[in-house]
């Protein structure tokens, strides 16, 4: 199913956003009914999130789904919508010849951009102990990133690193110096973390960085910071990285719990989206269109 008709390629679309002047946002998506909502409300891309996604399918955040089978999903999420995606991809996998073949994968499947952290394999959620996680070796890390850049065949197919030093404990000087060498390696932009209910760690980084390349940032732990404080810091792209998944539960929970305690669906009605709700998502109303021009016109009687 297609979503908004595209005047740019999507790997273009997510590019101008990786490097426009202005600050840009990406909103979390995790199947294809969200990912329509998230263009819907106006954003201009969707961040894919490996925490979503495994969520959604009732596994951990521990590489518990195949990558496969993220792939799946994010294929309809691509088919969906017409803005640009970027997958979360966790450490890529594997080794850098899975990262080739994940990126060969995505192209096909018009996904914009990949973000890959430089964690190992399997990979664990970077809020659960995230000071007592391994990091990914610096070396082997920029080749995976170098793997996937001689790899896409789009020239605007974008890799951007995820550093996790500050989430691990390692330090300022750790994460400039891994940035360097990522940046080096051919990343498109870099993904800076960090666990404080404060965005100090990221301001400090932005003001040692500069403008070398693009920065994405995640403030998941520091949400009452104003944007305006990202985009004066220099900051490229904010990911609201989870909030969809987390008010679905919300709302899900709620309904169930009604409806099992009353016997009824009476009370839940009018504050549920309606089925023609529904259907204007799915573009049910296109599928009709299209019956009247392939299926035989039935004879008047």
């Amino acid at each position: 199913m297609k979503g908004a008709t595209e005047m740019k390629k999507k790997t273009t679309q997510f590019r101008e956003m990786l490097n426009s002047p202005g600050l840009e946002f990406l909103m979390e998506a995790h199947d294809g009914l969200s990912a329509k909502i998230v263009e819907e409300a106006g954003f201009r891309g969707i961040w894919a999130s490996g925490l979503a996604i495994s969520a959604s399918l009732g596994v951990r955040d521990n590489n518990e789904a195949s990558w496969t089978q993220v792939l799946d999903v994010v294929e309809f999420m691509s088919d969906a919508t017409g803005i640009p995606i970027m997958l979360d991809a966790d450490t890529g996998y594997g080794n850098f010849n899975n990262v080739r073949r994940l990126v060969r994968k995505l192209e096909q499947r018009r996904v914009a951009a990949m973000c890959i952290e430089d964690k190992l394999f399997p990979k664990t959620n970077s809020f659960i102990k995230g000071d007592q996680q391994r990091l990914a070796d610096v070396a082997e890390f920029s080749g995976k990133i170098r793997a996937a850049k001689d790899t896409q065949q789009d020239p605007d197919f974008s890799v951007v690193a995820r550093i996790e030093a500050l989430i691990a404990g390692w330090g300022m000087e750790e994460a400039l110096s891994r940035a360097e060498a990522y940046r080096a390696a051919g990343a498109d932009a870099l993904l800076v973390h960090s666990k404080l209910p404060t965005p100090d760690q990221v301001l400090e980084f932005m003001k040692h960085w500069g403008k070398k390349c693009p920065v994405v940032i995640v403030p998941t732990m520091y949400f009452s910071t104003p944007a305006d404080v990202f985009a004066k810091a220099g900051v490229s792209l904010v990911i609201w990285a989870n909030h969809l998944l987390r008010s679905s539960i919300t709302a899900m929970r709620e309904t169930a719990r009604t409806i099992h305690a009353e016997r009824s669906i009476a009370s839940v009605e009018p504050r549920i989206a309606s089925v023609k709700e529904v259907f204007n998502l799915q573009d049910a109303a296109e599928l009709e269109r299209a019956e009247e021009t392939y299926l035989p016109k039935k004879p008047s009687r």
